[in-house]
């Protein structure tokens, strides 16, 4: 949600917003290895409702031949200087030639922040085992400190606004003729299996208005387990508000979809992906009511890909970003032993 409302500042300045996205190769010579495909990548940008359009395999540095090349007047980035793997700012072509615009970072979020997070989680969680201490270091590399941490959601730092939610809220009621639907879920680190699951639901109707029900932290910690969710209920709402697929987003859903919800929203369809459906406290199937009225469909979004996956896909980078730099000093020790050795023997 902070690229979201970058791209979302970007697009208020002018008319029609291209978005660059760099290829894996181009990140993890720059900035280490990626946690999402190109491909995943390329088709998340293009799923925010401010982007007109996406420029695949962007070069990392931006250059005047880039903007002319896609006919743009200016680019914009935000307030925070990216660098080259060789330390030069990767837009000062652009600015000396007047054609650069800044916008405001969002506080409290950043991919490292995200990152952080989910390895807070450490191995147990995953593992359901008590407690593996070798582990526990993450959080000192990461987090923010034991303090900061919620059992629901890490370490966010991120502080909601009713302003923010109206920048990024449609403001658009449901019109005669449209087919109301309904889906609910914790849509967490929302990601490309929510954007393909959304866009199916999308593609049901040929006027559809889409009210995403998100369910509220200790909620999703009830039927998630583990530190779900990583994300708090504020920025999941962001999150999902951004995307193109979505009209209107309902903060704290009830886990059960009761008729007062359905008739409340005037509600036609009621839709769920092929996740797993954790019954209610007391047992019952929180579909049970559209079910009961025939309004009720299954929907494959044809990902496979999880808020889990993604945990995994973190941890497995990290582990082997460790195993590298252990390798190294390893040899740099080996290395300056011998050279100790060598001095030792002339002596």
């Amino acid at each position: 949600y902070g690229h979201s409302n970058q791209l979302r500042q970007a697009r208020a300045m002018g008319d029609y917003l291209i978005v660059g996205v760099h290829t894996d190769e181009e990140i993890a010579k720059h900035k280490g290895p990626p946690v999402f495909t190109q491909e995943e990548r390329y088709k998340m940008v293009q799923a925010i409702k401010w982007v007109d359009e996406i420029a695949p395999g962007a070069p990392y540095v931006t250059t005047l031949e880039t903007l002319d090349k896609y006919s743009c007047d200016f680019c914009v980035h935000g307030d925070d200087i990216t660098l080259t793997i060789d330390g030069k700012d990767t837009y000062e072509e652009v600015k000396t030639a007047g054609r650069y615009r800044e916008c405001k970072r969002t506080q409290g979020v950043s991919t490292t922040d995200l990152v952080g997070r989910m390895l807070l989680m450490t191995k147990a969680h995953h593992s359901n085992i008590d407690e593996d201490l070798d582990y526990r270091k993450h959080t000192d590399n990461f987090g923010k400190g034991p303090k900061g941490h919620s059992p629901w959601t890490g370490v966010s730092q991120f502080l909601q606004t009713s302003q923010k939610i109206i920048q990024f809220a449609s403001g658009k009621e449901p019109q005669p003729g449209d087919t109301i639907i309904y889906v609910a879920g914790a849509f967490d680190l929302f990601h490309i299996g929510h954007v393909d699951f959304l866009e199916k639901v999308h593609q049901l109707a040929e006027k559809p208005y889409i009210i995403a029900g998100l369910h509220f932290d200790q909620e999703v910690n009830r039927y998630k387990g583990k530190n779900y969710p990583i994300m708090n209920i504020h920025e999941r709402t962001l999150s999902v508000l951004a995307c193109r697929y979505v009209s209107e987003v309902v903060i704290g859903a009830p886990y059960a979809v009761t008729a007062d919800l359905l008739d409340h929203f005037r509600v036609t369809l009621v839709c769920h992906g092929m996740t797993e459906v954790v019954p209610d406290k007391d047992g019952s199937d929180p579909y049970e009511e559209p079910k009961r009225r025939g309004i009720f469909q299954l929907v494959d979004s044809g990902s496979n890909l999880t808020t889990d996956l993604i945990v995994q896909r973190i941890i497995k980078n990290r582990l082997e970003f460790e195993a590298r730099n252990q390798k190294k000093e390893a040899k740099e020790l080996a290395v300056l032993e011998a050279m100790k050795r060598l001095e030792e023997e002339k002596h």
